[in-house]
């Protein structure tokens, strides 16, 4: 007889049935179910997660409240999975933090804070511009001589970011003396966090200025509290992983010469991925030509290789992509290669235009080496702009010419790039308020073919 299958949804599990004539064959010994598996996520009592956190406190108080417990849970319930991922990360970056730590006489527990801040991502970066394991923004990082240029950005060094973040919450901790105050500071900075000490009323305990801080940075420390206790605690919650990394062994060698990584990790028989995570901190994948004894670290079992064919290697390595990355670099906005630093005063009158087009750079570049955000620049503000090499000694015949006397016509022909700061220059007795007047301005706008009168 012909046999009609169904399938019977039971419980989740797909079980194909035969019928013959209506009945339901009764033999189901051979039905092999599939293997169920789940996680066990362990509940703890509050006062079992109190009572273990006090055991953790050392030097930074781990203060417990509903807050801090609500990010214990998520890092151990519903993110299990970042956690994870922190555990299997911690024997790469956490010997580097002890070390520093312990150098600049700072709590271990310190260690924690840069898995808030990056998840231990060394290449780590924030839609703000903050950067690194321990996410420093530009500015600060130039704070604490981490360099960076096109090439180079040290605050994505391990070592080197460490050191300065290690400086940074030394120098914090001098100022306010209390360090739940010193790790709001770190991610609010400073400023904010004495306002809201004026705020409160002159208090000075984190929890006590917590409403006037801004909103990021009441969650900030909490879950720096929860992170400490997860990753202790992380059996009793049955955070269990597959692996763990280490970090790779290596060396280093001074390197003074452009060289491409890629070409340079193709000449060692590695992985360039490999290198690059010895040396994240060279983010265009090269050490720039301008470099001088750059540390470069590989793999500590090739450097006896490297050592018998170093001028060969090195050679080849420097071959490949300089000119176009050099290209690529001289016309970053802002870039500063190959450039050199002057200082220009500005005038009345002047615009960012006139000034970019006086000194052959870009109005974006007066944006960004100056930090403008708009075109609002101020009579006698100092501008730092880079100018080419050679450039310097034709600066000064590019200056204004020396006043002449107004002409019989008593009218200028506005010629491209003219600004009446320019113009005022070339008449004697000038002013740009006279030139104003004469012509009915209501500002310094003019445009090339305008017929002005002078006189």
């Amino acid at each position: 007889m012909n046999k009609i299958k169904y399938i019977v949804l039971s419980f989740g599990l797909m079980i194909t049935c035969s019928f013959a004539q209506g009945n339901i064959a009764s033999d189901t010994s051979k039905i092999v179910l599939p293997e169920m598996s789940y996680e066990y996520v362990p509940d703890l009592s509050y006062d079992e997660v109190a009572d273990r956190l006090s055991c953790l406190e050392l030097n930074v108080p781990l203060s417990y409240n509903k807050v801090v417990k609500s990010f214990i849970d998520y890092f151990s319930v519903r993110d299990r999975e970042y956690t994870k991922l922190m555990i299997q990360r911690v024997n790469l970056y956490f010997p580097i933090f002890e070390y520093y730590l312990q150098k600049h006489g700072l709590p271990d527990e310190l260690k924690y804070l840069a898995i808030i801040e990056s998840g231990l991502n060394p290449v780590a970066r924030s839609r703000v511009g903050a950067a690194g394991l321990w996410q420093f923004m530009p500015s600060t990082g130039r704070l604490f001589d981490l360099y960076q240029d096109f090439y180079i950005d040290e605050r994505l060094d391990p070592y080197k970011s460490t050191e300065a973040a290690c400086l940074y919450l030394k120098s914090l901790y001098t100022r306010f003396k209390d360090w739940e105050l010193v790790l709001a500071s770190y991610n609010a900075g400073p400023g904010k966090v004495r306002r809201a000490i004026r705020r409160s009323g002159y208090k000075k305990k984190f929890w006590e200025v917590y409403d006037h801080l801004p909103r990021e940075t009441r969650s900030y420390l909490p879950q720096f509290v929860a992170i400490i206790y997860v990753m202790n605690h992380q059996q009793d919650h049955n955070l269990k992983v597959d692996y763990v990394y280490y970090p790779m062994k290596s060396d280093t060698i001074q390197v003074s010469h452009y060289v491409d990584l890629k070409s340079f990790a193709e000449q060692l028989n590695i992985c360039y991925t490999d290198v690059m995570t010895l040396n994240p901190a060279l983010k265009r994948g090269a050490v720039p030509p301008h470099a001088k004894n750059y540390p470069l670290r590989i793999p500590q079992d090739k450097m006896s290789f490297l050592a018998e064919r170093r001028s060969e290697i090195l050679d080849s390595a420097a071959r490949n992509g300089k000119e176009e990355l050099a290209k690529l670099a001289s016309n970053q906005p802002g870039s500063t290669y190959g450039r050199h630093k002057v200082r220009h005063r500005v005038r009345s009158g002047e615009v960012l235009g006139s000034i970019a087009e006086r000194y052959h750079v870009r109005v974006s570049d007066l944006r960004k080496w100056n930090n403008i955000h708009g075109n609002l620049i101020r009579s006698g503000q100092t501008l730092n702009i880079w100018v080419k090499s050679g450039q310097q000694q034709t600066l000064a015949s590019r200056s204004p010419a020396k006043p002449q006397e107004v002409p019989s016509s008593k009218t200028h022909l506005v010629q491209p790039g003219d600004t009446l700061w320019e113009i005022s220059l070339k008449y004697k007795g000038l002013t740009i308020e006279k030139i104003k007047q004469l012509n009915n301005l209501q500002n310094n706008t003019i445009k090339p073919g305008q017929t002005l009168i002078i006189g």
